[in-house]
């Protein structure tokens, strides 16, 4: 599969395929250099939640940057130990200081798969986001909401890398028109040190982050890489201009340690 820069979802919306994560990056300097760098550098996609607590960095970081709001994929996650939904996310626009934002994920499913989509389709009808999506939820969560809902969810971000190939769950979504969003595709570095991604790497001439975000991408994933560098920033954007070969791509699928399995955790927090 070739790589595009944007995928469409299930809504007729678009979603970029690289973008910027910014969990555990402190509010302040740091996530406001994080995401200006990347804004900077060519990205048009930022994710964020109400967990982090850098909602406001991120906000302050788009205005600095002067890109016009309209040219960047805004995510932020619903935190469920909330009870509302809708009351969360205005509350998450005042702190990004926009409208909307593109895609409002729930961030687990805390109390059930169902407990929050209410709300979740509330917040999409009052126009404070373009679409809504789950994380984190397993096969058989996507299928509990998918049988319930009004308006279906677009996008399922969890756990996935060479790694973490989690085959089930991607088919799953597949199978519901849900797009499956990789986060944490380099196994937050423990990835990069792996002898088999860096021979594949040394093939390609680029280097081992750079393999592992072009692996999602040619799975049709969107992906996710966090980093408050701005020179692994730059890295990590350069993966459009080269493709693995499918030997390559059947080396690193090799690497599945899930079994390919159709839950998105090994264990949960909630």
């Amino acid at each position: 599969m070739t790589a595009e820069r944007t995928r469409q979802l299930g809504d007729g919306t678009s979603i970029p395929m690289l973008g910027l994560g910014v969990w555990q990056v402190r509010n302040g300097k740091s996530a406001v250099n994080a995401v200006r760098w990347a804004l900077e550098l060519g990205y048009r996609h930022i994710d964020t939640a109400q967990l982090y607590g850098n909602e406001e960095s991120v906000g302050r970081a788009l205005q600095e940057s002067g890109v016009p709001r309209e040219e960047v994929y805004l995510t932020t996650k619903f935190q469920p130990n909330s009870k509302d939904p809708v009351a969360e996310l205005e509350r998450s626009l005042k702190r990004l200081g926009v409208d909307q934002v593109d895609l409002y994920l729930v961030h687990w499913p805390k109390g059930g798969p169902l407990r929050a989509w209410p709300g979740m389709e509330q917040a999409k009808e009052r126009g404070l986001t373009r679409s809504v999506g789950v994380s984190n939820y397993s096969a058989a969560d996507l299928d509990q909401v998918i049988k319930a809902a009004s308006v279906p969810p677009v996008v399922n971000q969890v756990q996935f890398s060479a790694v973490e190939y989690r085959r089930g769950l991607l088919e799953a979504g597949e199978a519901h028109g849900v797009v499956t969003e990789a986060y944490s595709p380099l196994g937050t570095g423990r990835h990069l040190r792996d002898r088999r991604v860096a021979d594949v790497a040394a093939r390609a001439g680029r280097t081992p982050a750079q393999v592992l975000i072009r692996w999602c991408l040619q799975h049709g994933l969107p992906v996710i890489p966090k980093s408050t560098h701005r020179e692994r920033i730059e890295e990590n954007a350069g993966v459009f201009d080269f493709a693995l070969p499918e030997a390559d791509m059947a080396a690193l699928d090799a690497l599945d340690e899930t079994g390919g399995t159709s839950a998105a955790r090994r264990d949960k927090w909630w």
